[in-house]
């Protein structure tokens, strides 16, 4: 799929800066033709030698140059895609306000390519606002994002920062490429349940394995669009060359779906929460000898599909799920016309659906219902992606 392509890699500072030069093999295997900027905090973690031995092109990482004259230029204009892997919260930062103080940074602003950015940082400077305020404008300039992962970190702490493998970092750089009816689309999915509070320790939820939202984000990617998967706490993997953003609660996901817009459809397929507790426990609460089960005061939790369907920046296409134990077609089109949604996929959970691999679902809207047979969730996930693309079309 890359054969041809010229990838312009930019390592800047990050002890995961190893797996760029796994990304380089991955790339040119794929027949790519790689070149690669070092800034000078990528130069603490990688050598010019080794990535010079790997790309088989050389290393750039003096603006000054004598060599380099207007070597951003050049540059910027020879790739086909330009891949900032790792990206320092340094870099984020540069990016985000422009910054020109070194070849990478002219570079950038210089490109007419796609930009793709791998995050790679400690979990709390990834998750601090100015960070995420960050990361949110390059969105909004187009700037596509891999990662980060969840997981151990170089430091004994573990959490959101970690650089995306280079087998996903590969994925979502063929995504850059995909061809398809919803190229240049931006597509919004919830998937997985979440989970609302009781204690510390304790927390309501549901069975949902989020492996209907996967799919369908995988399906959408795999037709060109750019997808948001906004996930509650699921025993998956991100799906290649999808954006993902994960929360636990139904108030970080509404959260995280209205900072996710513009886009052009919203697919709602996470089991969200109906009720939490009105009152969170700051403390586990003791069973007590002799005393009965505690009474717990429960709230509603926002309503995020009848909230995006209202929203300002409402997407032209608004698809929510039903999953249902009776009535399933009745109470899909009662939810159709309370939520203001245009097209309900509606399923009966009542057999082995929450956890397991096959679906089946009625897509019901204003004009009628379609009635699916089961088949394998991948499939339903490839069959709602081909109608979002007859929507557009």
């Amino acid at each position: 799929m890359l054969h041809g392509r010229k990838i312009l890699l930019i390592v800047s500072g990050s002890v995961a800066a190893f797996k760029a030069l796994m990304l380089i093999r991955l790339l040119r295997a794929e027949g790519a033709r790689v070149r690669a900027v070092l800034t000078a905090g990528g130069a603490r973690f990688a050598t010019k030698e080794s990535l010079a031995a790997i790309t088989g092109e050389p290393v750039s990482d003096d603006l000054w140059a004598a060599e380099n004259e207007i070597g951003h230029i050049r540059l910027a204009r020879w790739a086909d895609a330009v891949v900032v892997a790792p990206t320092s919260a340094s870099r984020l930062a540069q990016m985000a306000q422009g910054l020109a103080g070194d070849l990478a940074g002219c570079i950038l602003l210089a490109t007419r390519a796609p930009v793709l950015a791998a995050p790679a940082m400690n979990p709390a400077m990834w998750a601090h606002p100015a960070t995420v305020a960050n990361a949110a404008l390059l969105r909004s300039r187009g700037i596509r994002f891999v990662g980060p992962g969840e997981g151990p970190m170089a430091e004994p702490e573990s959490g959101p920062g970690r650089l995306s493998e280079p087998e996903e970092m590969l994925a979502a750089i063929r995504a850059l490429f995909a061809e398809g009816p919803l190229k240049g689309r931006h597509v919004l999915v919830t998937a997985g349940p979440t989970q609302e509070p009781i204690d510390p320790v304790r927390y309501i939820s549901n069975r949902s394995s989020g492996k209907q939202g996967h799919a369908i984000a995988t399906a959408l990617a795999a037709l060109g669009a750019r997808v948001t998967l906004v996930t509650g706490p699921v025993a998956l993997p991100a799906p290649p060359g999808v954006e993902v953003k994960r929360i636990e609660t139904a108030r970080e996901m509404l959260a995280a779906c209205e900072a996710a817009l513009p886009a052009d459809a919203a697919i709602f397929n996470a089991a969200v929460a109906d009720w939490r507790v009105a009152h969170e426990a700051g403390q586990k609460l003791k069973k007590e000898p002799g005393a009965g089960a505690p009474t717990i005061e429960m709230t509603l939790n926002p309503d995020i599909l009848a909230a995006i369907s209202k929203h300002a920046s409402r997407p032209r296409l608004v698809v929510g799920f039903a999953a249902e134990t009776e009535r399933v077609i009745e109470h899909a089109r009662s939810k159709l016309a309370r939520k203001g949604c245009d097209w309900i996929v509606a399923n009966d959970v009542s057999g082995d659906v929450f956890g397991g691999g096959e679906n089946t679902v009625h897509l019901v809207s204003a004009t009628g219902v379609e009635d699916w047979p089961r088949m394998a969730k991948e499939e339903v996930g490839e069959r709602l992606a081909a109608r979002v693309a007859e929507f557009f079309a």
